[in-house]
């Protein structure tokens, strides 16, 4: 049974411009910013600190429910702070603790051995920019050639040992969490000890992808495949390689892709800023997350996303072969979406995919009257082929003109008029201004998509990065998901040519 949560009131600290306040500490203060959220300092977090044999100190906090009486196995999962941080910040910045609380689970928040850095593998460029002592203290470690000499790595399997034997930790049941450099460092620790670990899941921390491939393009990976879910913020980009940071999201992506067997069409689904893609893999799953309009950091209800539709539904059985059973929230694309991407001539229709008689294509809206030669654009919009439309909606369909006049009638017996050049649509006999005119082009008419999914049927339509998205609910495409749906579903030449009709995949 779950036990019953409340968010206690905070007191906000909203003129405080440090990464991690000191001030937060064992009090009510709280900070929002747009990266980061915090909560007030969790009642029960408790601060473990040990001198090493190397002499640094191994600091850790533990987060015990209070349902905890020792007469069941709980599961146990290992969040990890992001860089300048420490375990007890990640415990403020995230919701771990109150779903640990709810689901009566352990929640163990390591802190760096030094320096608050996580020893994690990086990109020569990088290390050798920032991989060098300097007086601020921020730097990367250099980590030993041996990924068994890696201290970081060694203290924290010690912990999870430690954890077991003090309480009643079911090990099928052990994932790893991260935010940033700490989601770098989930990440690691999954490609050389996923076998102590039934998930992974990370937001904002993308590893350098000459960490992940070799030279030959072939996964860096020593135990194989691990369920892993993979949150990214909309605003956020990969310092040192800015320009890059597409490429960083679409590698890490693969990288777990490929580990994982995933080969089939994901299962889009979107719920207002939350982006997801669900991949079911023939070894184990794989789930992109997006946060629209978000900086670099994790939402607050990371730790929800991430326990609900995904650790919930994993465990390592005692051969080490993974199970996967329901999460408490199944993962399932949108009941009703319909995405295109101007270039393409596929298009994304309930979690399917089908032909297009054309390539979509982008229109702007102009204004150049009284500007002495000059344009300015006041927007942006996709038309696709008419019988797209006519497909998609079960409408009746009949051209005239060569083609340049397109006539519809809907199942509810609407009927529609479309003409090359105009802007005009004339609707049961009344006109009506879509949002440019319709274009013939490919020897066929193409008209607005989104004019008709919003005026005639009152759906919800997002437009980002040249991609279009339609469902009947809020929902708010962010980049890297258009980027995915565009390149990889719509856009790949690999995938195979769709075969199902419009109208199939609508019934």
């Amino acid at each position: 049974m779950r036990a019953s949560i409340a968010i206690p009131p905070g007191t906000p600290d909203d003129d405080n411009r440090d990464y991690l306040p000191e001030a937060i500490r064992g009090s009510d203060i709280v900070v929002n910013e747009n990266g980061n959220n915090s909560r007030t300092y969790p009642e029960g977090l408790a601060e473990f600190r040990e001198k090493g044999e190397d002499g640094l100190e191994r600091v850790w906090y533990e987060y015990v429910p209070s349902s905890y009486d020792g007469t069941q196995e709980v599961p146990l999962v290992v969040s990890f702070h992001g860089g300048l941080m420490t375990g007890w910040g990640q415990a403020v910045y995230s919701s771990w603790t109150l779903i640990a609380e709810r689901e009566g689970f352990i929640v163990l928040f390591p802190n760096a051995t030094e320096r608050r850095i996580w020893m994690v593998e990086c990109e020569r460029k990088t290390l050798d920019i920032i991989g060098k002592p300097n007086p601020s203290g921020f730097y990367m470690h250099t980590p030993p050639d041996n990924p068994d000499d890696n201290r970081d790595m060694s203290f924290v399997l010690s912990l999870i040992a430690r954890l077991g034997s003090r309480y009643r930790i079911d090990r099928e049941r052990i994932y790893a969490h991260g935010m940033s450099m700490g989601d770098i460092m989930a990440s690691q620790m999954a490609r050389y000890h996923g076998g102590v670990f039934a998930g992974q899941a990370g937001a904002a921390g993308l590893t350098w992808p000459e960490v992940l491939f070799d030279e030959r393009g072939e996964p860096n990976n020593r135990t194989g495949p691990l369920p892993v879910w993979q949150s990214r913020m909309e605003h956020d980009s990969v310092p040192l390689n800015e320009e890059h940071t597409a490429w960083f999201v679409r590698r890490n992506r693969d990288y777990w892709k490929r580990l994982n067997g995933c080969e089939s069409l994901p299962a889009i689904r979107i719920e207002g800023e939350n982006n997801f893609a669900f991949y079911s893999g023939e070894r184990a799953d794989y789930v992109f997350h997006e946060a629209k309009n978000r900086d670099h950091g994790q939402t607050f209800d990371d730790a929800e996303l991430v326990w609900s539709r995904f650790f919930s539904g994993w465990r390592r059985e005692e051969a080490g072969r993974l199970a996967r059973s329901a999460s408490d929230i199944s993962r399932q694309g949108d009941e009703f979406a319909i995405a295109v991407a101007c270039g393409c001539d596929k298009a994304y229709v309930i979690n399917g995919l089908i032909g297009l008689s054309g390539s979509v294509i982008k229109r702007q809206k102009r204004k150049y009257h009284g500007l002495n030669g000059e344009i300015v654009v006041r927007g942006e919009y996709l038309l696709t082929p008419a019988t797209f439309v006519s497909e998609l909606f079960a409408a009746s369909f009949d051209s005239a003109f060569d083609g340049r006049s397109v006539r519809m009638t809907l199942k509810d017996g609407r009927t529609l008029q479309f003409a090359e050049g105009s802007i005009g649509c004339v609707v049961d006999g009344r006109v009506m201004s879509m949002h440019g005119e319709a274009v013939f082009t490919q020897g066929q008419l193409y008209v607005p998509l989104r004019w008709i999914g919003e005026r005639l049927y009152s759906l919800h339509v997002s437009f980002c990065d040249d991609v279009l998205y339609l469902t009947d609910h809020d929902a708010q495409l962010s980049l890297h998901m258009a980027k995915l749906i565009r390149d990889e579903i719509l856009c790949d030449p690999h995938l195979a040519s769709p075969t199902n009709a419009a109208a199939e995949i609508m019934e």
